[in-house]
């Protein structure tokens, strides 16, 4: 309990919050880091995935390639990435490292998102005359949507979470806390580091449930 008040006391504290390696600036360094890492993730994985599940083949093989990303440490992909020549390009071996961690729920959720289209509906808009563009735009992607946005929430939390690492690399965003906390031995420090990682998945969390909750009936599945 004595340490999460002085976490607390740390977390308060106005002086913390200020400067380039205030909370603010650690804050806004994580949120960057995990809109990009998302936005080049999705343009990855999403057209992949679509384009799969509007065929009908190689998506299995593709969804089970990416997910061989979740049984490698994102930690030791970074590491090893470190060794590379991507080494050099700044941020660049956090942001690989992180957009391999990112795309499989993103390719596997568009995947079978596409596949659990009703296969009726979709013979139907070929039988009005419909392109092959035209089905997957407007036919199988609105009603797959629910899918793929689920899997953009999973992958937006999860990498705000696994972000912290950039730490380790010299990067910014909420890691650089609590890797500040343990070469100081403030366990405070270390703890509010954890808590403001917990909080900021969770508003992110929240904040795409209300987006799910205030998009059209459509976009929302059968949830």
């Amino acid at each position: 309990m004595r340490t999460l008040t002085d976490a607390w006391a740390w977390l308060t504290d106005a002086a913390h919050w200020a400067g380039a390696d205030g909370i603010g600036n650690r804050l806004l360094q994580h949120l960057v880091l995990t809109v990009v890492c998302l936005v080049v993730s999705c343009l990855v994985a999403l057209p992949v995935a679509l384009v799969l599940g509007h065929l009908g083949r190689g998506g299995a093989l593709a969804v089970n390639i990416s997910n061989v990303g979740r049984a490698v440490p994102t930690f030791a992909v970074l590491v090893l990435l470190l060794l590379t020549p991507v080494g050099r390009w700044g941020e660049g071996p956090t942001v690989v490292a992180l957009v391999l961690f990112a795309v499989p729920p993103l390719l596997t959720n568009a995947y079978v998102g596409m596949r659990e289209v009703d296969r009726s509906i979709v013979r139907a808009a070929r039988g009005m005359g419909m392109t092959g563009r035209q089905t997957l735009m407007r036919v199988e992607l609105p009603l797959a949507l629910p899918m793929v946005l689920t899997g953009v929430r999973i992958a937006a939390v999860q990498l705000v979470a696994t972000a912290t690492i950039a730490a380790l690399a010299g990067g910014g965003g909420l890691g650089r806390i609590i890797t500040a906390g343990f070469n100081l031995a403030s366990t405070p420090m270390v703890v509010a580091g954890a808590i403001l990682v917990a909080a900021f998945a969770l508003v992110v969390e929240g904040v795409f449930e209300a987006a799910e909750r205030l998009a059209p009936v459509w976009t929302r599945g059968s949830r």
